[in-house]
C-alpha cells in the first residue's frame, strides 16, 4: 500500500489524514487534542500559541492515525501541510522559538498596519500588495521590533505556522510565494519580496526564509523527525498552504468564479479570480492562490469573520454544558427564523477586517427574559455568523465576483441544518458539501506535488458530494428581512465605533 499524509495545523486542533494514493479514498483521519487548544491572551486583542504545542499535537494526531490505520514508514509517498494563516513564528539560529507565535486573530498590530497604509499611500499599497498592511504578519513583526527589541535582535528567521511545521520535519526554514503574500510580504507588481514595506518597517529582508514552490519537493524528512513521527527518513514534503487556500484546493476550487467556504474557528468565504482585484477599504483580502503560475494567474479573494466556530464553542461552554454540538444544532432547529427578535453579532474575537479593522466586540441584542431561551441564543448565533459572512459576500459581489455555488466540507458549522440552509437562503447560492477537510486536501495536494498524480484533477479521485442545499423560495423573503434588520443594527454599531 502507498499513502499520502496530510496535516492541518489549526488554532483549535491539529488534524492528520491518511489517503490511499491509488484510490484517493480516506484511509483514516484523526485530530489532537480532544479539547480545543488554548489561545493565550494576556491582554485584550492578544492571541498567541506555542509553536512546539502544534508539533506535539501533530505527533499525537499521527499516533491516533496509526491506531486506526497502521502503516509502515516506507509506505508514505509524500507529506502535505495546511496551516492557520497570517501567524508569526520567530526562531533563533538553533531554530528554537524565541516567543509564542502571534496568531491570525491577534489584533495588536492593527495600528502599525493602518499607519503604513496611510504613510505609503492607499493606492500604492493596494496596487502593489492588493491589501492594506493591516494586521498581517509583516505588521506583527514590526510590533515585535518595537515592543520586544531583545527578542527581535535574536531572530534568525521568521516563519508562518506551516513553515515552522515544515522546518520541524525537514530541519530547513523555508516559505512560499503564497505564504509571503498572506503576510503582505510579497509585491504583486514586481513579483518579488515587499521591499518597500520592509524598508518602511526597518525590517531586514534576511529574516525571511528562502522560497520553495507550493507544489513540489520542499525538503525531505530528517532523521530525527522520521524517528519521532514514524515515517521513513527522506520522505518528501511536497506541499504547504494556508488553511483557506488549502480549503479551496481541498474542494477543487481552482478556477475563476469558483467559491469555497469554511466555518471552523473563523468563518471564511474564498473566491478565485484571474485578476489582481482588491477592495478599496481592504475589508476582504486578495492573495496568491496555490495554483498561480506565470502563465495563468490565480488569486484568492478571502473574506474572514473571526468569530464563527469560536462563538459556537463559547455558547456550548456557557449555555449548553454537557451537550454535543449536534444536540445544540437540534435545539436551534426548533426555533423559527429570526429567533423571535434576538440578534447575535459574532465580532468578539479581535479586530475584524471585514469591518475595516474595527473591534466592536460581540453583541447579543433584543434579549427578552420572558421570551428567549438558550435555544433562541443558539439560533441567533448561527444566523449571526451567516449574516456576518453575507455582509462580506456583498463586498465581494461589489468587486465583480459572481456567487452562485459555494463548496464546503461537510464539517463544523456546516453540519448544522440551520446554519447551512440559512447560508443558502440569505446568499441565494447552492451549497455543496463534500467529504473532505484541510488535512485530506493537504494529503491529496502532496500527491500532486510529488508527481504521483499527472494533474490536479487526478488528485480529487475519491472526493464525493454528500449533501446539497438549495435556497428555500418560501422563506427567502423572511430570511432576507431578518438579515436586513441585522445589517441596519450593525451599521449603527459601526457608526458609533
Amino acid at each position: 500500500m502507498k499513502f499520502l499524509l496530510g496535516f492541518d495545523i489549526g488554532s483549535s486542533s491539529v488534524k492528520a489524514a491518511l489517503v490511499d494514493a491509488a484510490t484517493g479514498k480516506i484511509a483514516a483521519s484523526a485530530f489532537s487534542p480532544s479539547s480545543e487548544m488554548e489561545i493565550i491572551s494576556v491582554k485584550p486583542g492578544f492571541a498567541e500559541q506555542h509553536p512546539e504545542k502544534w508539533w506535539q499535537e501533530l505527533l499525537h494526531a499521527t499516533d491516533k492515525l496509526k491506531q486506526s490505520a497502521p502503516f509502515e514508514p516506507g509506505e508514505i509517498i509524500a507529506i502535505g501541510i495546511s496551516y492557520q494563516m497570517h501567524g508569526l513564528v520567530c526562531v533563533d539560529k538553533n531554530l528554537q522559538p524565541l516567543r509564542p507565535a502571534i496568531i491570525w486573530c491577534d489584533s495588536r498590530a492593527v495600528g502599525y498596519g493602518d499607519k503604513a497604509f496611510a504613510d505609503l499611500g492607499r493606492e500604492f499599497c493596494l496596487e502593489n500588495f492588493l491589501n492594506s498592511p493591516g494586521n498581517f504578519t509583516a505588521s506583527k513583526l514590526k510590533w515585535v521590533k518595537e515592543n520586544e527589541p531583545d527578542v527581535y535582535s535574536k531572530i534568525y528567521k521568521i516563519m508562518l505556522p506551516g513553515d515552522y511545521i515544515a522546518m520541524k520535519l525537514t530541519g530547513i526554514p523555508a516559505t512560499t510565494v503564497s505564504g509571503l503574500s498572506e503576510g503582505i510580504l510579497w509585491n504583486y507588481q514586481s513579483q518579488s519580496v515587499s521591499k518597500v514595506l520592509l524598508n518602511y518597517y526597518q525590517i531586514d529582508e534576511q529574516l525571511l526564509p528562502p522560497v520553495v514552490p507550493t507544489f513540489g519537493e520542499q525538503g525531505r524528512v530528517c532523521a530525527h523527525a522520521a524517528e519521532t513521527l514514524g515515517v521513513a527518513k527522506g520522505t518528501p514534503v511536497c506541499y504547504r498552504a494556508g488553511d483557506q487556500p488549502n480549503n479551496a484546493y481541498s474542494l477543487k476550487v481552482l478556477e475563476p468564479g469558483e467559491i469555497a467556504a469554511t466555518a471552523g474557528t473563523s468563518g471564511v468565504v474564498y473566491g478565485i479570480t484571474d485578476q489582481a482585484e482588491y477592495d478599496l477599504q481592504s475589508r476582504v483580502n486578495t492573495f496568491v492562490h496555490v495554483n498561480n503560475t506565470d502563465r495563468e494567474k490565480r488569486y484568492g479573494i478571502l473574506l474572514c469573520v473571526n468569530g464563527a466556530g469560536i462563538l459556537n464553542s463559547w455558547i456550548q461552554k456557557n449555555f449548553f454544558s454537557g451537550l454535543t454540538y449536534r444536540e445544540i444544532n437540534d435545539e436551534a432547529a426548533k426555533i423559527s427564523i429570526g429567533a423571535e427578535g434576538l440578534q447575535f453579532f459574532p465580532f468578539g474575537n479581535g479586530a475584524e477586517r471585514v469591518l475595516a479593522n474595527k473591534n466592536i466586540a460581540a453583541n447579543l441584542k433584543g434579549l427578552q427574559f420572558n421570551t428567549h431561551t438558550r435555544a433562541h441564543v443558539a439560533r441567533a448565533a448561527q444566523e449571526g455568523i451567516v449574516f456576518a459572512l453575507n455582509f462580506g459576500m456583498e463586498i465581494m459581489k461589489g468587486m465583480g465576483m459572481e456567487l452562485k455555488t459555494v463548496r464546503a466540507g461537510h464539517a463544523n458549522l456546516f453540519l448544522s441544518g440551520v446554519f447551512a440552509q440559512t447560508f443558502s437562503n440569505v446568499s441565494n447560492c447552492e451549497i455543496e458539501l463534500y467529504n473532505t477537510d484541510g488535512a485530506v486536501g493537504a494529503a491529496r495536494a502532496a500527491g500532486a506535488g510529488a508527481g504521483h498524480y499527472k494533474n490536479f484533477s487526478e488528485s480529487f479521485h475519491g472526493m464525493e458530494m454528500v449533501r446539497k442545499m438549495e435556497p428555500e423560495q418560501k422563506v427567502i423573503q423572511q430570511t432576507n428581512e431578518t438579515y436586513q434588520n441585522w445589517k441596519e443594527e450593525l451599521k449603527k454599531m459601526l457608526a458609533n465605533a
